[in-house]
């Protein structure tokens, strides 16, 4: 049966990941893309499929009712990945990820309670707002323990999404997702600036010890699992996705170079970020008993990954290298140009 869904933030890295997947595992289903086109949004993304007809982009702000209530009113399903993301950015300015991560899902929400025609809501959280930690693997119950502005935005965000459901009765699921990787994402997140840097032979500046534990998913992983708790999952719940591959930032970014034939010594400490967390890691029992699991290994996802941005310098170069708002972030944060 064909059905509407509204992909909030689908011009970023998972959100427009999620859109190329629909258009393969719904083929027949209308795409409506909501993007406010931040530093981290680029169209570019879906130059493929911005010319076919079950597909709509409209630049807006999640924040601004009149926009959002119409194309909420049009859709059967709304998936919110608008956030602002990266922590780094949200320790020496938390405003806007309250306003956006917080504010932005309070107007969906409204909006998704006043219209009669959605079936469900998924707000796409993170398992950072478990906070650290040491030992095993956090499970949907645990406590909420974020430690920094953005994890802090997204529990927001998520504990509000999940009061709807108790208080309104709004279909509302919320998914926790461990770090993800792959095509496309903007170069600030550890993966691609590390890729990028190396290309250019530029110093990779790497937080502390390096000794910070993450787990790595693959975003077409991620996107399957969303799919399936959009049309199997249960209201109310929350779903932990995580692809089960914990490493230290220094054994990865160890990698990276390995596959690049680039050497260590392009490996440059930089003070730890205040309140690093130390390990995340999720278990995924629950989403597991829906019949999911991570299909792409590790391996395999890294190296397609090294090799997209390597194919793909016109993707990135003009970000790194003409973008002045990126250059100064690079600055303020590692103090390289």
């Amino acid at each position: 049966m064909s059905q509407t869904i509204l992909v909030t933030g689908g011009a970023g890295f998972i959100g427009s990941g999620f859109i190329h997947y629909l258009t393969t595992a719904h083929p027949d289903w209308s795409i409506l893309n909501l993007d406010k086109l931040t530093y981290a949004g680029n169209l570019e993304n879906l130059r493929e499929i911005e010319d076919r007809p079950n597909y709509r982009f409209i630049q807006g702000d999640i924040c601004d009712r009149e926009t959002v209530e119409p194309l909420v009113a049009e859709a059967d399903f709304l998936v919110n990945f608008a956030a602002e993301t990266h922590v780094d950015r949200s320790i020496h300015d938390a405003g806007d990820f309250i306003i956006t991560d917080v504010f932005g899902t309070y107007v969906l929400l409204e909006a998704f309670r006043a219209a009669d025609r959605p079936k469900r809501f998924i707000q796409i959280s993170t398992d950072e707002v478990y906070g650290s930690i040491e030992t095993g693997s956090a499970r949907e119950t645990n406590i909420l323990a974020p430690r920094n502005p953005y994890s802090a935005s997204k529990v927001g965000a998520d504990r509000l999404a999940y009061s709807y459901f108790v208080t309104y009765g709004v279909p509302v699921i919320v998914t926790r997702a461990s770090n993800n990787y792959g095509p496309r994402q903007y170069p600030e997140k550890l993966i691609p600036l590390f890729v990028t840097n190396a290309l250019e032979d530029r110093p990779l500046p790497l937080y502390g010890d390096g000794l910070q534990v993450r787990d790595w998913l693959h975003v077409d992983d991620h996107c399957r699992a969303i799919d399936l708790v959009l049309e199997h999952g249960i209201d109310g719940e929350t779903y932990n996705i995580g692809g089960g591959h914990e490493l230290t930032n220094l054994e990865l970014t160890k990698t990276v170079l390995a596959l690049l034939g680039k050497p260590e010594s392009l490996i440059e400490p930089v003070a730890d970020r205040p309140g690093h967390d130390r390990r995340y890691s999720v278990n995924t029992e629950k989403l597991r008993g829906l019949g999911w699991k991570p299909e792409i290994p590790f391996a395999s996802g890294l190296e397609g990954t090294v090799r997209w941005y390597r194919e793909n310098p016109e993707w990135w170069q003009p970000i790194k290298n003409k973008s002045k708002e990126y250059r100064e972030f690079q600055k303020k944060h590692y103090g390289t140009p």
